[in-house]
């Protein structure tokens, strides 16, 4: 039986807010009461006792590792850091001006051609590709980083954790305790969302019983785009137009003369303020101080002092997270590349699950062209 024609008088879900497209025990967004949790566990929980190995064990396995489990799974992740030498050779030919995650998206992409089950869809085989590839996508991104830079990769320590490793290859050095664990916190608070924009499309793709590589690929696309993984880009290039703080409340008022969106405010689905922006707020006060750079966090909380007066608009995960990268060094152009490396944990779950009982994603769309239209041959055809 085909497939009945859609209601001329039903309404249209623009950006399909609200509508429930797939069931998951992954991750819960509560945007009323502003709670979000991981396999039922809050969002503050983790980000004060976890770190991002746990959670990646948490999202990907179900429940929390005991200490046997959770070393396996870190020696997992560090023995894995290491791209094939032809995906190392892909990133030295790629531009230096090609965008950081058009370049990422790429090397994803091409691992299908070197990992050994790259098409064995079963669920031991995606686990075990997405351990290899949220371990892999941290080395491509920092040596993808330095070789933008023209400087020499760092190659990784493995004695560090996937999150200090990360900023010693992005930065050649190793970074303050307290700057490690704050990154590592961010890590877990950007490593799942339910069904955000890539996530979606990552599952997507995946009901076609289209590999993981190919998922991810997918949802790496959808990431860069600047509503989704570019907002904190956005933000950071808003701060360094404005400067200082004083100068915060004439740029806001300026913006709302002009109705101009301002990065970081505001969710599709928080009614309230996002869970993560209220760890974020303390992150990045507490890395300005120990990078001895505040005034990037300063210009941040005047802003949201006075948006909150103006419009009460809550902040979001994007706000705080720009100014605590920012004070650590990162390049602008790495905020989406390091929103992945998180993100990448949450996707390769979402994929697991969709396939583990998978049923094709196929929406329908409402018709609103013209109708009855006859045929007319090109010699009787007049240009508009």
């Amino acid at each position: 039986m085909g497939a009945k024609s859609v209601d001329e008088d039903a309404d249209v879900i623009s950006g399909l807010r609200g509508v429930l497209a797939s069931a998951t025990s992954i991750c819960e967004v509560n945007g009323e009461e502003g709670k979000l949790s991981y396999r039922g566990i809050d969002i503050f929980e983790l980000a004060e006792n976890s770190n991002f190995e746990e959670v990646v064990h948490l999202l990907l396995i179900g429940k929390l590792p005991t200490r046997k489990e959770l070393l396996a799974t870190r020696k997992t992740l560090a023995d894995n850091r290491e791209p094939p030498k032809e995906i190392m050779e892909l990133l030295k030919r790629t531009p230096a001006e090609a965008p950081p995650m058009a370049a990422l998206r790429t090397a994803v992409s091409a691992l299908s051609y070197y990992d050994p089950d790259a098409n064995d869809g079963s669920p031991d085989a995606n686990l075990r590709k997405s351990l290899r590839l949220i371990s892999v996508f941290p080395t491509m991104l920092a040596t993808a980083a330095r070789l933008r830079e023209k400087k020499k990769p760092v190659a990784s320590k493995p004695e560090l954790g996937l999150a200090a490793n990360l900023l010693y290859m992005l930065t050649g050095k190793e970074a303050d305790a307290g700057v490690a664990r704050a990154f590592d916190i961010a890590l877990v608070l950007h490593a799942e969302h339910e069904l955000n924009a890539s996530t979606f499309a990552a599952r997507q793709v995946a009901s076609t019983l289209a590999n993981l590589h190919a998922s991810v690929t997918a949802a790496m696309a959808a990431l860069s785009g600047p509503l989704h993984g570019g907002a904190n880009t956005w933000v950071m290039k808003t701060l360094l137009e404005i400067k200082e703080p004083a100068a915060a409340e004439a740029w806001v008022a300026a913006a709302f003369q002009k109705s101009q969106k301002v990065p970081g405010f505001g969710h599709p689905v928080y009614k309230v303020e996002d869970p993560r922006a209220a760890v974020l707020r303390r992150l990045s006060r507490d890395v300005g101080q120990r990078m001895d750079d505040l005034k990037w966090f300063e210009i941040s909380r005047e802003m949201e002092l006075l948006i909150q007066k103006k419009r009460n608009l809550p902040t979001n995960v994007d706000f705080y997270s720009a100014s605590m990268y920012y004070a650590m060094g990162i390049p602008l152009e790495q905020y989406t590349a390091l929103f992945a490396a998180s993100r990448m944990a949450g996707w390769c779950a979402h994929i697991m699950e969709q396939q583990a009982d998978n049923r094709i994603l196929r929406p329908r769309a409402k018709y609103v062209g013209k109708r009855n239209q006859a045929y007319v041959p090109i010699e009787k055809r007049i240009s508009d």
